[in-house]
């Protein structure tokens, strides 16, 4: 019966198996040895179980006994988690923490910081949430997530408390497949203009301005790693974060462009850490936070980038229509 079941008869059955003995138990646990008997006496008329075979001077455990046991531990550490957990949420740690991180986020700062987290806080339930553009914001806005890392877009939410973290530089890219890896003459963003761009997307935003789009042409994407196969493959080109790409640039499966307009598309964009202000942050999302600000990134600790093959791309001073409205909010990367 579960109502007569306690912990403490849970631990004198684990204190038998590990001491070897009922007297051995007792010296563990400080009982008198009668006060061990009991315990497992009255342990076994509550579950109408023989857990040891008495016939000789020794009790052993029956099979049952030894099924028991092992799921008497399992109940002990279980409860132990119960009693840490509870203590922790007391003193202010989040029972869970959902963090959403944005596609083009690098992979190895987070893992570190979340390694720290998980050593500071064992018993802390994360969940992470890898979508498209936008989800990271939206996450927070709507409350499924405490933590996002993302790009701060002109159209941030005002309740949203940004945290900057790294810049990550992008580059803008094609396979070497592609026509304009061929171009006879200097590259100028008119001709780029003709070529159709692999850019990001969020289909879930209402219409909206179009951040350095150049092509009139464009085919987009919800997910990075998809379109990164699309540039592979030679559909189009476009701007990536390089940390996501360098590994083809060495391989020579991805040339850069080099383009010499800086008004043209951004060299980098920065990464932050964003909350809702509203909503205030516990104990694992602050320590977090902090390591996340503490990480390299890309930084100075990062070894050098290699240098990778470039194509000559010249600016063009001649105005480039704008691109009509897209049905959702684009974005190069």
């Amino acid at each position: 019966m579960i109502g007569s079941l306690t912990l403490d008869q849970l631990r004198v059955l684990v204190a038998i198996e590990d001491a070897g003995s009922f007297s051995a138990a007792g010296r563990r646990l400080r009982r008198v040895q009668s006060a061990i008997s009991h315990t497992v006496q009255a342990l076994e008329e509550a579950q109408g179980l023989l857990l040891f075979d008495r016939s000789s001077r020794t009790p052993r455990f029956t099979e049952a006994g030894r099924a028991l046991v092992t799921q008497a531990r399992q109940v002990l550490r279980q409860a132990e988690v119960f009693e840490r957990t509870a203590q922790a949420i007391a003193a202010g740690l989040e029972p869970e923490l959902p963090i959403a991180i944005d596609s083009f986020v690098p992979t190895q700062p987070v893992i570190r910081s979340l390694a720290g987290l998980q050593s500071q806080y064992p018993d802390l339930a994360v969940t992470l949430y890898t979508e498209g553009m936008g989800s990271a914001e939206r996450r927070v806005r709507d409350g499924s997530a405490t933590l996002g890392l993302c790009a701060l877009l002109p159209s941030m939410a005002q309740e949203l408390q940004a945290t900057p973290l790294t810049q990550i530089t992008m580059v803008p890219v094609v396979a070497p497949s592609h026509p304009l890896a061929s171009e006879p003459r200097g590259i100028t963003r008119d001709i780029l203009a003709e070529h159709v761009q692999l850019i990001l997307t969020d289909p879930q935003q209402r219409p909206g301005p179009s951040f350095s789009v150049v092509s009139t042409r464009l085919w987009r994407f919800v997910d990075i790693s998809r379109r990164l196969e699309f540039l592979l493959a030679g559909f189009g080109w476009g701007t990536m974060p390089r940390h996501l790409v360098q590994e083809h640039l060495d391989a020579g499966s991805l040339l850069a462009l080099d383009i010499d307009d800086p008004g043209l598309m951004p060299p980098a964009i920065g990464l932050f850490a964003v909350h809702d202000r509203q909503r205030p942050l516990g104990m694992g999302a602050r320590w977090l936070l902090q390591d996340l600000q503490r990480q390299a990134w890309l930084g100075a600790d990062a070894p050098p980038i290699p240098s990778a093959p470039v194509l000559s791309v010249l600016p063009c001073r001649t105005a480039l229509a704008a691109p009509t409205p897209a049905p959702a909010q684009d974005r190069p990367t």
